[in-house]
């Protein structure tokens, strides 16, 4: 579900404002901007963002501004070894040269900034705005749900409405199935001029054989049976994107098997068009959590 939340805190001499921008996913994919000298702290940010959201693209982007100078902590030891292989490099290979201060630099984790006292400080306000942010993020995308629910709540209207509609068309199937069977055969046995009575017992057989092929009573209940497992589920809180995904499935295999199942044009129709409600409902679903 798409949504925007930003958040503030202060910390130490420090303040720190957090963005969290949210768009449709299957799963959660979170995607966290940190400041370089923030990055220990990513483990418990992609935590705080898990246990509020868990579907959809995720980007948080957090920025720092200090009130007060940073300091650099000098790797001495390190600087020193490497200048000492330097040397031995060049004796040993006769290379001309020297390194200067852009090469040692370059060297990974030889000047890092300096851990002080304010560290746990900005740890708290980095917490508490990305809470903030995702206090924020909540209130938009639960005034969106609230529009998303409303929605399916029509469409699932619109496949009831079609129910009723098959149900009627469907309960005359039999006899048309009787009486379509008597007309071939009757046409059949004129055509090869053969004079004989049907045998209604075997009429009757055939007849029940074709309307037990043909019945799409099962498929009716189980269809509004899962309409009313779909609302349900939608005034739950946990876990209800990934139920409603796997009942919009079950909803379009019902409503696959009714159109397979009969040739009567009115139910095939109504068949269609519930699928392609479905359809709907199955693009909307995957931006419920």
């Amino acid at each position: 579900m798409t949504g925007f939340g930003r958040g503030t805190a202060a910390g130490d001499r420090t303040s720190v404002t957090v963005e969290i921008k949210t768009v449709n996913n299957r799963f959660l994919d979170a995607n966290i901007r940190l400041p370089s000298d923030l990055q220990s702290l990513e483990t418990s940010i992609r935590k705080q963002v898990s246990g509020r959201v868990s579907r959809g693209r995720v980007d948080v982007s957090i920025q720092l501004d200090r009130q007060s100078t940073p300091s650099y902590q000098i790797d001495r030891a390190m600087i020193g070894a490497f200048l000492t292989a330097m040397q031995q490099l060049k004796t040993e290979f006769g290379l001309a040269g020297e390194p200067d201060v852009n090469v040692v630099a370059r060297i990974p984790n030889v000047i890092v900034p300096e851990r002080n006292t304010e560290d746990e400080s900005i740890a708290d306000a980095v917490a508490a705005a990305v809470g903030s942010a995702l206090d924020d993020l909540e209130q938009m995308r639960a005034t969106e749900g609230d529009l998303l629910a409303a929605e399916l709540e029509a469409r699932l209207d619109a496949i009831a409405g079609r129910l009723g509609p098959i149900a009627d068309s469907a309960s005359v199937v039999t006899e048309e199935i009787a009486a379509k069977l008597k007309k071939r055969v009757t046409d059949l046995l004129a055509k090869l001029s053969v004079s004989t009575e049907i045998d209604s017992g075997r009429l009757a057989q055939e007849t029940a054989f074709l309307a037990d092929r043909a019945d799409i009573s099962e498929e009716i209940v189980r269809l509004r049976a899962h309409i009313e497992h779909f609302r349900a589920i939608m005034k739950e809180t946990a876990d209800v994107g990934k139920r409603l995904d796997f009942l919009t499935q079950e909803l379009n295999r019902e409503a696959n098997t009714i159109a397979s199942k009969t040739n009567d044009l009115a139910i095939k129709e109504n068949a269609l068009s519930i699928k392609s409600e479905i359809e709907k409902i199955r693009e909307q679903v995957q931006n419920v959590e």
